[in-house]
């Protein structure tokens, strides 16, 4: 049995807010430590349950590991690489994926991602995506807006954007899904069939809820079971966007309330919040 485990103090929107910049160089600082890795001979191992983790997830879970210990000590950590036992938290936590796509890592595509996010009582308050191949990365706080930074090689900030999700297409106009690359089953292609016309975009990684918050796809479902670390980081960003993440109730998703192994049974993000079930 699961028994809930104290997480410090519970931080405001103001404060994530302060913490936005520091945790923005940490998610790019990550990304240049997997950038460093030669992928041609990369070390692939098994995790228990089947994933693969290779030098390049750890190397970018050490710089994370440290950074948010100096930063935030209070303030527990569970990453795809370190989670603990119990599933079951309260007040703040770090929710962290230092490799997101480790897949399309292996296989030399450019989706995938470093994704850090805030939870505070169970909601996800803040959320950063960063693409370090695609020399993008995503940002936002619920309740304060959302914004696309362009990269240089270097990581350096080039460029900024705010960014909003997109309404609801219009009569006779088709939907973007984005869908998963590795991930697909007949659940989530009978939801998108269901709008007539829908269009595919095929992408990997939390670069699909990137897409989402920025207004280029109009939903992402995924109708199986994933990881809280996967879509923590996105599910804060397409909020502060303008759009919401729920199951297929309609109902929001939780994190840190107990879910054996830290999986999400199904979600979906909607980039208009009024095309989601209850709305």
């Amino acid at each position: 049995m699961t028994t809930s485990t104290s997480s410090g103090p519970t931080l405001s929107r103001d404060q994530a807010v302060q913490l936005l910049d520091e945790l923005t160089a940490l998610a790019i600082e990550a990304g240049r430590a997997i950038q460093a890795i030669d992928r041609s001979g990369l070390a692939v191992q098994g995790k228990a349950d089947g994933s693969p983790v290779t030098q390049a997830d750890l190397a970018a879970d050490r710089v994370i590991a440290a950074g948010l210990a100096a930063l935030c000590p209070a303030i527990p950590v569970v990453s795809e690489e370190r989670a603990p036992a119990c599933t079951k938290l309260s007040g703040s936590f770090f929710l962290i994926d230092p490799l997101d796509g480790t897949k399309e890592f292996i296989a030399g595509r450019d989706e995938f991602t470093v994704n850090i996010a805030l939870v505070v009582d169970g909601s996800p308050l803040l959320g950063i995506i960063g693409a370090p191949a695609k020399g993008v990365l995503w940002r936002g706080v619920a309740g304060a807006g959302a914004e696309r930074l362009t990269l240089n090689a270097d990581g350096a900030i080039t460029g900024r954007a705010a960014i909003r999700t997109r309404p609801l297409p219009a009569a006779g106009q088709p939907w973007v899904a984005a869908v998963s690359r590795s991930h697909g089953n007949a659940r989530t292609e009978a939801f998108i069939d269901a709008r007539p016309g829908a269009e595919r975009r095929t992408l990997g990684s939390a670069v699909k809820l990137g897409r989402i918050a920025e207004g280029s796809a109009d939903i992402y479902p995924r109708l199986g079971p994933t990881s809280e670390w996967d879509i923590a980081a996105g599910h804060a960003l397409v909020t502060a966007a303008g759009g919401v993440v729920t199951d297929c109730s309609g109902a929001p998703i939780r994190y840190g309330i107990g879910h054996p192994q830290f999986l999400v049974p199904e979600f979906i993000a909607w980039g208009d919040p009024a095309a989601a079930p209850g709305r």
